[in-house]
């Protein structure tokens, strides 16, 4: 919780601008479809729907166009991992859930589409806390305590309340391993896991 904290304060001081500065609070949420990346071909994967949801806060600076949101979001991720080989000689599969804290810091910026709209695009990084289970020795994956990812997207602002957006959250290190067993051969290996995401999300500032 101290790193979510620490975070948090980071987020907080970037909102300490220039009194001429807009900021506005709000609430954020939308959907998951990660797609697990792994560092052998021996594994495959399939994408599958997840969701987030929190608080968010939006900073408008005096210079037109530029602005900074960071939010705090409960996000849950689940990839189904498919292995070649199996104990029965069958496709054997196992679903990789994920439950995290995840804390995006996004510099956007925005062009007006007249008074009550606009369109804008962002990016930024995201540190992401493991709330769930770590590791589930049944399903052989493990998963880390902490995770560094990439925002890259674009939303649209209408009647200065209401945002949609949509983005790609890039893993930047291993979200975790994952563990096959392989029978006929009598060897365990290990092999490193990314869980990025596309993204869209809905968010209603105040």
């Amino acid at each position: 919780m101290k790193k979510v904290f620490t975070v948090m304060a980071i987020a907080i001081m970037m909102s300490a601008m220039p009194a001429m500065a807009q900021v506005k609070f709000g609430l954020k949420g939308g959907m998951n479809v990660t797609s697990m990346h792994l560092s052998s071909k021996v594994l495959d994967s399939d994408n599958k729907m997840g969701y987030y949801v929190g608080p968010t806060v939006l900073v408008q600076l005096p210079i037109v166009g530029l602005g900074i949101d960071a939010a705090a979001l409960y996000d849950q991720r689940e990839a189904k991992l498919k292995g070649d080989i199996t104990t029965e000689g069958a496709a054997a599969s196992s679903n990789v859930k994920m439950q995290s804290i995840q804390v995006p810091i996004n510099v956007r910026y925005a062009v007006g589409l007249g008074n009550t709209a606009s369109i804008f695009f962002f990016a930024g990084p995201q540190f992401g806390f493991n709330v769930g289970d770590k590791e589930d020795k049944a399903k052989n994956y493990k998963l880390k305590d902490s995770n560094l990812s990439v925002n890259l997207g674009l939303g649209a602002m209408l009647i200065n309340h209401l945002q949609i957006n949509a983005n790609y959250n890039w893993a930047l290190g291993k979200t975790g391993d994952s563990f096959e067993e392989n029978v006929k051969e009598g060897f365990h290996t290990k092999k490193g896991m990314k869980a990025s995401a596309w993204q869209i999300g809905l968010a209603y500032y105040f």
